[in-house]
């Protein structure tokens, strides 16, 4: 009896210790993407970054999220076991690369110019001419750019983040940069420029889409269905809703 006691609690003491350490492995990466993942107060906030904790606190995880490049983030994602990245466009040639979690947010993307460049007012990507945009490397509207033909060191100019591509254009040493209509006056605030400096001129409906919290393909599939089961309770709150209608 005493044995099969001792044993009892060896045994969960075991499975705590294993738990535990599962959940200080778990590692999640993003970008800086205002009003997505801002920083404030030198911690990783922003509209999705709080579905993320939401959804990492109903699975009972506390894990530090990492800010990085883009790309950098994606190669951790694709290479580290444990890994959470988003926001993360979920398209055809990632499908196989995560598990998919859930959306965290919801983009309208298009081009975005400085208001005084009124001599800029395309209605296609076609009328874009020898004009230049700022771009992320990596991003999924990189890619579809240049799947119109838009070239890397002509009409596409790469940049490390969002941040990077919109000094570039306030700068101006682009014409363009791609970004969400929601965002502008955030991004406009985050920069320290006048509210108003610039415009949202040409949707784009082909980037339209949910962007994804999604975890590196050798994730523990236990974990995996936990973080799940989590995103789809935190998909009843209030916050999700107002986040994926675009109500910040």
């Amino acid at each position: 009896m005493y044995f099969a006691f001792r044993l009892c609690v060896v045994l969960t003491t075991l499975f705590i210790s294993v738990f535990v350490s599962a959940q200080s492995a778990l590692r999640v990466v993003t970008e800086l993407s205002p009003p997505h993942q801002t920083i404030k107060d030198g911690k990783v906030d922003g509209v999705s970054t709080q579905i993320v904790i939401a959804t990492l606190k109903q699975a009972g995880l506390d894990s530090p999220i990492e800010v990085y490049p883009w790309a950098r983030s994606y190669y951790i994602a694709t290479s580290v076991p444990n890994v959470l990245i988003y926001n993360i466009a979920r398209t055809p040639e990632r499908e196989n690369e995560f598990h998919w979690i859930g959306p965290v947010a919801n983009y309208r993307l298009g081009l975005v110019r400085l208001t005084e460049r009124a001599d800029l007012s395309p209605n296609h990507i076609k009328d874009l001419g020898s004009a230049v945009i700022a771009v992320q490397r990596g991003d999924f509207s990189t890619l579809y750019l240049q799947q119109q033909g838009l070239k890397i060191g002509k009409e596409l100019q790469l940049s490390a983040d969002i941040l990077e591509s919109w000094r570039l254009l306030i700068k101006g040493k682009v014409d363009y940069v791609v970004d969400d209509e929601a965002a502008l006056a955030l991004m406009e605030k985050q920069l320290s420029q006048p509210e108003g400096i610039t415009r949202f001129v040409l949707a784009i409906p082909q980037l339209e889409q949910k962007t994804y919290l999604a975890a590196s393909k050798t994730t523990d599939p236990e974990l995996v269905r936990k973080l799940q089961q989590a995103h789809l309770e935190v998909q009843k709150t209030p916050l999700y809703h107002n986040v994926m209608a675009g109500r910040f």
